[in-house]
This record gives structure tokens, sequence and C-alpha cells, in this order.
């Protein structure tokens, strides 16, 4: 490819304008990037990219399952295990088979090639749905059931996935052998993926280097899938198990650098891992679009309308059917108690938008099969795997928040009642401690009266927060407190930069004294 190194500058340059673009309008990054993706795809002179397929999975879902996961409450995972379960597999499941039947009937797709396109557009996304939720305040249980059916849907459509593809590949099928492969490749995975992350909390409670523990948390994802896949077990559920399990442990494990250096690296690659796929998918659809020049655009709109609608109504039908059937079927005062309302299935069924899975699943469809032609349909399937994203993501993910908004669906205020529990709790555990030191020897009476003003200040202010008498006058005097603090902050980041431009200092001392004032600006709040 000539002038590479100006296309990936310029691919770079693009990921960081469309992610600004998408804060300056106020939608979720993944919009701006598919779109951003499409039209730089389309414009004259652009490059053609083909990827090997082999690595397209291998390169981009360990990382993004392993991080999503390591960033996943466990507590509420099991609480919400149920509704997650019918989500991830059946509604998976129902997917496929709707969209295949579809695709073999309308489109005339073969049947194993129609199910690859169903096992493809089966996946939630990751990143869009739950970054709205979050934004307008919905609530937890909503925001738990919806980032915890985007990590085990994945295991779920990803084997169909395998299975469809298998069969169109070697041109064999078989139900029995495909059933037993499907639950033992998902108990493989788990057993795998715990394994993993015995080993890894092993090495890394030995280590106490944040760049080696960030490297090896880099690498979490790789160290459980690819053994997984070796094996023949799933990759998918390896690195979903591997990431919750340090995820549980990781606090015992790690220092507040190490968190604070983490989460940022996390944070950035995720970015970078999303924007990567969506503009390479962009890149590759000149190419997609002259292999289906066979077809009129009419024909082409039209399915990838087709196939879109079949996603979206099977997910809302799920929603309006099957809750009800559980319902009749369990009347335990538990689930009683849990059940949501009419409006917030439909958040959940219109939170179905497809994404990063969706679109790693269709790059990675092989280029030929065992017989040495090319794999039937394969850019077509692309191209309404894209059509599919497309519709879902810009169509649902802009519509998402007015629907929240016009239903009335906020946040119950549990996990800010938790939080204030928390804080008061930390401050009365840290009284009990200064209380337990005062008599040593190197603990020094005004120091500790010093600390002790500040903890019980705090553990007053929290108290009045959950006593719910008192609390506005606390939060004023904080409001100030930390407003002068910042002022301060501000005060000594300038005559930092004025000892460098003076060359009183050198950048690497200034570099550590605003570390330092970045890490003490950090323990500010609350």
């Amino acid at each position: 490819m000539e002038h590479l190194e100006l296309v990936v500058f310029g691919l770079l340059a693009g990921t960081a304008a469309l992610a600004v673009l998408a804060n300056l309008v106020g939608v979720p990054y993944p919009i701006t990037l598919v779109l951003g993706g499409v039209a730089i795809g389309l414009m004259p002179g652009m490059p053609s990219v083909e990827l090997d397929p082999d690595i397209v999975l291998l390169i981009f879902l360990p990382p993004l399952l392993y991080g999503a996961a390591f960033f996943t409450s466990l507590r509420d995972l099991r609480a919400n295990a149920r509704p997650i379960a019918l989500l991830s597999i059946g509604v998976v499941f129902v997917t496929m088979f709707a969209v295949a039947a579809v695709a073999h009937a309308v489109i005339g797709l073969g049947w194993a090639e129609s199910f690859v396109l169903g096992a493809i557009v089966s996946p939630t996304d990751a990143v869009a749905p739950a970054e709205i939720m979050r934004r307008l305040g919905a609530p937890r249980r909503l925001l738990t059931v919806v980032e915890g059916e985007n990590l085990t849907n994945d295991w779920t459509a990803l084997a169909l996935y395998s299975v469809a593809v298998a069969a169109v590949v070697t041109g064999t099928f078989s139900l029995g052998e495909a059933s037993v492969r499907f639950v033992l490749s998902g108990l493989g995975g788990l057993a795998v993926g715990l394994a993993a992350g015995v080993l890894i909390r092993f090495v890394r409670s030995r280590i106490d280097d944040p760049p080696t523990e960030i490297t090896i948390s880099l690498l979490s994802g790789y160290a459980a899938y690819l053994p997984a896949e070796a094996l023949g077990f799933s990759g998918v559920i390896a690195a979903v198990t591997t990431g919750v399990y340090m995820g549980w442990h990781a606090p015992q494990l790690t220092t507040a650098i190490m968190r604070l250096q983490g989460v940022s690296v996390w944070e950035i690659l995720t970015f970078l891992l999303n924007a990567v796929l969506f503009l390479l998918v962009g890149l590759q659809l000149p190419g997609v679009l002259d292999a289906v020049d066979g077809y009129s655009a009419t024909q082409l709109l039209g399915w990838g309308a087709l196939v879109s609608a079949v996603v979206v109504g099977v997910r809302l039908a799920w929603q309006f059917t099957v809750p009800y059937l559980v319902r009749a079927l369990d009347r335990r005062p538990s689930q009683l108690a849990r059940r949501g309302s009419a409006g917030e299935r439909l958040v959940i069924g219109w939170a179905g938008m497809r994404g990063a899975v969706s679109l790693a699943a269709a790059l990675a469809v092989p280029l030929t099969t065992d017989a040495g032609s090319g794999f039937p349909y394969r850019d077509l399937i692309i191209l309404l795997a894209l059509a599919v994203i497309l519709v879902t993501l810009v169509g649902q993910g802009l519509t998402l928040g007015p629907l929240i908004d016009r239903l009335g669906i906020r946040d119950d205020g549990e996990e800010q009642r938790e939080e204030v529990l928390a804080r008061l709790s930390l401050s009365e555990a840290a009284i009990e401690r200064l209380e337990e030191v005062g008599g040593e020897d190197w603990a020094r009476e005004d120091t500790i009266e010093r600390v002790r003003g500040l903890y019980d200040y705090r553990r007053r202010r929290f108290g009045a927060q959950t006593d719910g008498d008192g609390s506005a006058g606390y939060e004023e005097r904080t409001g100030a407190y930390m407003r002068l603090m910042y002022e301060l902050f501000d005060a000594q980041r300038e005559r930092l930069l004025e000892l460098r431009n003076r060359r009183e200092i050198s950048d690497e001392v200034r570099r550590k004294v605003e570390r330092d004032l970045d890490l003490e600006e950090s323990r500010l709040a609350p």
C-alpha cells in the first residue's frame, strides 16, 4: 500500500476528530465512529483494506471481553442471573434462527450461510447502550442486565457462529455433535478462565511494579482466550471468566498508583480497539460493494432493512412474551419484588444495538472453504451485517435516550445510598484505627488530632446524609472547601510552570512534583 504512514496518521486523526464530534453532539462515540468509518471508506482514493480473517477475532476480542468483564459487578451479575441468561442465550438463539429463516427464504442464501449471518448479528454491543443509560441515570438493575447480557451473549453467538462457519467450510453438520460441542465449549471455557485467573492472581500478588502489572493486565485476556481456543473450548467464556475473577480479587493485589494508571490505560485501549474496528469496516466497504455489484441497490437496501427489522422485532417480541410466561411459572415473593415494568422491558428491548463483536465476527468470515472455493455470499453477509449495525447502532442509539426520558425511567437512588453508607463506614474505620495507634511512640498527638478532625467531619457529613437531616449545610461547607483547594492547586501549578520556564527546575522535576499534585487533588473529593 502506498503512503501507508499517511493512511495510518489519517485514521488516527479521524478517530480523534470523530470522538470530539461525539462529545460535541452528545452521542455515544460508536455512532460517530461507524458513520465516519463508512464516510471515510467511500471517499475517492481511499485504499481497499483486506484483513486476514484468522487474526481479526484474536486481536480484538480478548482485550475487549476481559476489560468489560473486569469492571463488571459480580454481585449484580448474580442477582440478575436469570434475566441475563434469558437474553444472552434465549434471544441469541431465537434471533439467529429468525434471521436465518428470512435470509434463506427471501434473500436466497443457503441454510448454512444464513445461520452464519444470524449468528453474526445476534450479539449486542457492549459500549453504546450502557453509555447512554449511564449518562441518563437509568436504574442500576437495567444497566446491570444490559451489561451482563453484552458480556455473556458473545459466548452463545460466537459458539453458534463457529458451528455455522464450520458447516459452510466443511460442508457437513450434525445437530447432536453441535449441541454437545456448545455445552462443552462453555464449561471448558469456564474452567480454563478460572485456571488462568488463579495463575494471574498468583503472579501479580508477587509483583509491585505498575508498568509490569499493567502489561500483565493487558495480556490477561489472551492468557485465557488462547489456551481455551487451543483446547477447543470457548475463548470468549474463558476471557470473561478471567476478567470477572480478576475484577473481584484486584483490590487485594493492586496499589493506588497502579489503579490510577491501569484504569486510564484500559479506557484508552478499549476506545482505540472499538475505533479501529469501525474504521476498518468502513475501509473494507468499497471492496464489499464492488463484490456485490450483481445485486441492485434496491435489493441491497431492502434486504438490509428486512434483516434489521427481524433483529429488532424478535428482541421486542421476546421482551413482551417470555417475561409474562416466567411470571406465570414463578410466583415466589423474592421474584415478584424484582419484576420490572413494561417501560423497563421496552428500554431493555430497545437497547439491543449491534456493534464491535458483530463487526469482528463479520470480518472473521473465512475467505475460502476446505474445497478451495470462495466462501459463499461472504461479501453479502458482511454488507448485511454492516446494515444491521448501522440501523441498530445509529437508529436505536439516537432514540434510546429520548425513549428513557419519555418513559420517565430514572435511577431509584440505591447506588447513591450505598455510596454514602460506604463513605460513612470508611470514616468510622479510620477513626477507630486512630484510637488504636494513639498510644504508639511514632504517632504525634497534634497529627492525630488534625487527622481525627478530618474524618470526624466526614463521619458527621455522611451521617447527616443517611439520616436525611441537615446535610445541606455540610454539602455547602464541603463545596466551599473544595473550591478553595482547587484554587490552591491551580496556583501551585502556575508557580511550577514559572519555575520551569525560568529554568530553575528541570522538566523531570516538574513532572514529579506535578504528579504529586495530581494525586493529592485526586484524593480531595469527597
